[in-house]
Order: structure tokens, then C-alpha cells, then sequence
């Protein structure tokens, strides 16, 4: 296994419990990248340092360690550099020719390879994350829940109305539709912040 050298950004080692086992990450944005990850498909397995690639460059031997692989319960699988941007341009020179090996192996694996950012990792969607993904295994109100589901599927509502429109106390219909909404029974747009506006709509 590699490892890698301490830098000047945040340097976080450490395990994540996804619901397809353990995978290691080592940078905090290694880990939002793999809460991500499980958080957009409760069945995708993630594996940390897949695979070494050994190519040549300039006529030289050198060799590539992508940071995971990602096969998601669809079917598709993709191998998944994880950078910060800053680094990524500083490095692009050295970093090309081994993207460039990572392309040709995943393409002849059935794979895809892709460099991610904190562009594409961080934002209300990463926030969203964070906050529902603990909901998904948390108790339901079974009679709630099924009565917030249709009303949302019979009517266009927003996360507001349908807790004041709960036959419950507010502490209770707001547990359910957070509850809802992370276990993707209620469908929210979550590249925007969750607020009391934000439209529900059921899948």
C-alpha cells in the first residue's frame, strides 16, 4: 500500500462504516468524497487504492495508485483520483501521464476514470450528506411516514407544509420527513440547501 506524505493540506487517516463494509480514506477530502459516494447509492462498495498501474513514461517505468474504485449498484464502475484543485494544476505536468495510464487501463476493465475536486465533492449536497445519512437507519413512524408519502404524491408540497399538515406534534413530523427524505422516500432537490421552502416531491 502506498503511502503518502504529509503536506501542508489537512491530512485526515482514518476508516469509514459504509453499508458494504469499511474503506479507508487518508485527507478530509478523501472522506467527504466517500460519505458522497454512500450517500448517493446506500449499495455502492468502495475500495480504497485499488490497483497499482505500472506504465512508462519518456521511456521510463513509473506507476500510478488511483485513490478508489467505485462500483455502483447499477452496475457501473468508476476508478476516481480524489485532488484539490490547487493541487491538481501545481502537479499537472508530473500527474498527466499517469491519468493518462489510468484512462487506458479502466477503459480496457470496464471502467471509467475521473479526477474529483472539492468542486465536485463539496457543497449542499455533501451537507445534505452529512446530516441525513445517520436518519437512514434511525426508527419511523410507520403511520406517519406512509401518510407523508402520499400526501406528497398526490400533491405539490413543500418540506414546511408537510410537516404543519402531519397529524402530530411538530418535533415528531419533522423526524419523519428528515427520515423520509434520507431514506430517498421523498425526493428533494439537494444541490440547494434543505429549507422550510424547499419543494418534496415522492419518487
Amino acid at each position: 500500500m502506498r503511502r503518502i506524505p504529509l503536506s501542508r493540506r489537512s491530512h485526515v487517516t482514518g476508516f469509514q462504516s459504509l453499508g458494504t463494509g469499511l474503506t479507508e480514506h487518508e485527507s478530509a477530502l478523501e472522506r467527504d468524497f466517500v460519505t458522497l459516494a454512500s450517500f448517493m447509492d446506500a449499495g455502492a462498495v468502495v475500495t480504497a487504492q485499488p490497483v497499482t498501474i505500472r506504465f512508462r513514461d519518456d521511456g521510463r517505468p513509473r506507476r500510478y495508485t488511483p485513490d478508489f474504485r467505485v462500483d455502483w449498484s447499477d452496475g457501473r464502475t468508476d476508478v476516481v483520483e480524489i485532488k484539490y484543485r490547487a493541487d491538481l494544476r501545481a502537479g499537472w505536468i508530473r500527474l498527466r501521464p499517469a491519468f493518462a495510464a489510468a484512462r487506458d487501463w479502466a477503459s480496457n476493465n470496464g471502467a471509467r476514470f475521473r479526477i474529483s475536486t472539492e468542486c465536485g465533492i463539496r457543497g449542499p449536497r455533501l451537507e445534505a450528506a452529512k446530516r441525513l445519512l445517520p436518519l437512514r437507519s434511525a426508527p419511523i413512524d410507520a403511520v406517519l411516514a406512509a401518510q407523508t408519502v402520499a400526501y406528497a404524491g398526490a400533491h405539490t408540497t413543500t418540506f414546511g407544509q408537510l410537516v404543519d399538515l402531519l397529524p402530530a406534534p411538530r418535533e415528531a413530523s419533522l423526524a419523519v420527513v428528515w427520515r423520509l427524505i434520507a431514506r430517498g422516500c421523498l425526493v428533494v432537490d439537494l444541490t440547494l440547501p434543505i429549507t422550510i421552502d424547499t419543494r418534496v416531491t415522492a419518487p
